[in-house]
């Protein structure tokens, strides 16, 4: 991690752990917004004008959090506006690095090698970890917003008087019940997996697991209608289609969440299918650096063999 804008130790998964070994993972620290006219946002400061070419999202497609932010660029119609730079997804011990496998780029605008460098160069003193995704100012050199919350949900909007688009991904009228499930998904089942998958104790394994479960039979039984909230895709189906399309592959086997599959589940492999086939969706998938990413984390996989894609996921992603 950086400490103080310098790279001092070997990166590892687990972030940091409670008193009962249950993971907590870091906070988010830049909560810039681009607004239509430049103006602040629910957080940070202003100055971030919504312009075409001026921005850059750094990516990981091991990521869930960086594929939302993804799904919402290719839904919303921004690819011409927001360039995008994906990184290698083997992890390694310097975190997320630029290039050397197919379909990683070299970082364009600094030759960084790792991750930590763009963030040392937008704040000389940050400590803590080089996330993705990173929503990066090309005009003024800085970083806008490390949050997929927030750029999930700034893509929705900040955009629409240069793209103009018919679907709206936070609703007014779904708003609140948006409100209500989002954060319980976020802990039980986003971040559930993890905390499951990097749990360093018994009970807070079997703790996270319950949860996982749980919210998967919630929203198998939730989903009566095309999507969570009815007809109406929203950024919670994104929340939840960017988890259920690695759980087979990575999180059943590697995370310890094995007690069923989503295969196992017929409306939410339904779902999970209807929302990869929307416009887009399926170029954000890319179970290659999926598996390789997950299964480069040393601590779970030590010999660092990568299964191959289960044939159920194969066949949906059309390989």
């Amino acid at each position: 991690m950086l400490v103080d804008g310098k790279w001092m130790e070997n990166w590892q998964p687990v972030q940091k752990a409670d008193e009962k070994g249950r993971f907590v993972r870091q906070t988010s620290s830049f909560r810039n917004w681009i607004t239509p006219d430049g103006t602040p946002g629910p957080t940070g400061e202003g100055g971030f004008k919504a312009e075409s070419g001026r921005y850059r999202l750094y990516v990981a497609l091991i990521c869930p959090w960086a594929s939302r932010a993804l799904i919402a660029r290719k839904l919303k119609g921004l690819e011409e506006m927001i360039e995008v730079t994906v990184v290698n997804p083997t992890l390694t011990d310097q975190g997320w690095s630029f290039g050397g496998l197919p379909g990683a780029d070299e970082d364009p605008l600094f030759g960084a090698r790792y991750m930590h460098e763009i963030y040392a160069r937008a704040d000389p003193q940050f400590t803590g970890r080089a996330t993705v995704p990173v929503l990066w100012d090309m005009t003024r050199n800085v970083m806008v917003n490390n949050e997929s919350a927030d750029i999930l949900r700034m893509f929705d909007t900040a955009f629409e008087h240069l793209v103009p688009s018919d679907l709206r991904l936070y609703p007014a009228h779904l708003a609140a019940e948006i409100d209500a499930l989002n954060p319980r998904l976020y802990d039980l089942l986003n971040n559930g997996v993890y905390k499951a998958g990097f749990a360093s104790s018994q009970s807070a394994y079997e703790e996270a697991l319950k949860g996982v479960f749980d919210m998967l039979d919630e929203l198998e039984e939730q989903l009566t209608s095309d999507y969570l909230f009815g007809d109406d895709l929203t950024e919670t189906d994104i929340r939840a289609f960017v988890t259920l399309i690695r759980f087979d592959a990575a999180y059943h086997g590697l995370f310890k969440t094995s007690r069923r599959q989503i295969k196992d589940y017929p409306r939410l492999s339904c779902y999970l299918a209807r929302t990869l086939d929307l416009p887009g969706v399926r170029e954000t998938v890319d179970v290659d650096h999926i598996l390789q990413g997950y299964y480069s984390i040393k601590v779970l996989n030590p010999t660092g063999i990568v299964p191959k894609a289960p044939d159920h996921i194969a066949e949906l992603l059309r390989l």
